[in-house]
């Protein structure tokens, strides 16, 4: 167990800077695009105005889907 926590750890520790925003960023664009369904299919239009506002602020979805 303890084997499997030091590689976590060192996975982190090896990720640059950069590379960790990205996924953070990438989390957050996720949590954006999940609200925005919901939002959605409540047909609440206001909502979904804002939060297509904040997913084009991030940068929009630059990977394909399925990838």
């Amino acid at each position: 167990m303890a084997s499997t926590i030091s590689a976590s750890r060192v996975s982190l520790v090896s990720l640059s800077c950069s590379q960790q925003a990205f996924h953070e960023g990438g989390h957050q664009l996720e949590k954006l695009e999940f609200a925005l369904a919901v939002a959605e299919t409540r047909g609440d239009q206001c909502r979904s105005e804002q939060l297509r506002a904040q997913i084009a602020d991030l940068g929009g979805n630059i990977e394909e889907p399925g990838t």
